[in-house]
């Protein structure tokens, strides 16, 4: 008897290479080679999707954002599919000053 939570999960990037198997619930993250460098989330083997980064488009200041390998500040990561979309968001990181 094969147990459900056991089962095998293929996971694949539509912008490299990476791949990856898993048994068991869960998402998979990888640092993605295609998206410079990015935290991103890998689909399911078969799934059509486009996974893509938002570059943040506001003023960024002092606050300590996500940059990508290429130094642009990224604020989330889209997957579009045809039944829905997922987004990964990076939120800025606050600072406090002692007096």
């Amino acid at each position: 008897m094969t147990r459900i939570l056991d089962a095998e999960r293929r996971w694949s990037c539509p912008n490299c290479t990476a791949t990856a198997v898993t048994r068991g619930p869960g998402d998979r993250f990888h640092a993605c080679t295609g998206l410079a460098g990015l935290l991103t989330p890998m689909v399911l083997d078969g799934v059509r999707c486009e996974v893509r980064a938002v570059l943040r488009e506001d003023y960024v200041g002092g606050e300590d954002v996500r940059h990508d390998g290429d130094g642009r500040p990224v604020m989330a990561v889209t997957v579009t599919r045809d039944d829905g979309q997922d987004r990964v968001v990076y939120a800025p990181t606050a600072h406090v000053r002692r007096s």
